[in-house]
């Protein structure tokens, strides 16, 4: 097995162009130890799962900005714009103004996996315009229509009396 060694392009900071001690005094044609041309500080950024990465300069990366998530449910459409690492979570605290379903109540569906509050929507996969499917829970539908049928046969006033013998 070969061990390669790594090579240092800047040598004493932490700042492209500065090299160190020449305070950038190196023209862009001139060579001196450990100066780079490319004068920019690194940024760096925290991600979700805590991972320390290098911050993206151009165009637009996973996880920047707002999405628009397409939630469909079995009779309406809706278009929710919400953060691109928000959390399901999050997203059925949207839903829950738009749809008046309680965020326990409803279960969001992504790629045919039914997906946990916890879980953000980059990290599974979620981009601009991608569909999501809202459903509600059966077991609390099933709650929810034995209480409505419960609460109407106790007010319907009935003209029949048990006579007892």
């Amino acid at each position: 097995m070969m061990k390669l060694k790594s090579k240092k392009f800047c040598r004493g900071s932490f700042k492209f162009g500065n090299g160190g001690g020449n305070n950038g005094n190196v023209k862009s044609g001139e060579k001196g130890v450990g100066n780079c041309n490319n004068i920019s500080e690194i940024k760096w950024e925290l991600r979700p799962g805590g991972m320390l990465v290098q911050k993206r300069e151009t165009g637009s990366s996973v996880g920047e900005g707002m999405i628009i998530v397409r939630v469909s449910t079995v009779s309406q459409c809706h278009d929710i714009s919400i953060g691109a690492t928000s959390t399901f979570g999050e997203l059925k605290m949207i839903l829950s103004l738009v749809t008046s379903l309680e965020p326990k109540e409803q279960r969001l569906l992504f790629k045919g996996k039914e997906r946990e509050e916890d879980e953000y929507l980059h990290m599974v996969g979620v981009k601009d315009k991608d569909k999501v499917l809202l459903l509600q829970d059966p077991a609390i539908k099933e709650m929810k229509k034995l209480h409505r049928l419960a609460s109407t046969t106790q007010h319907i006033p009935t003209t029949y009396h048990t006579i007892s013998v």
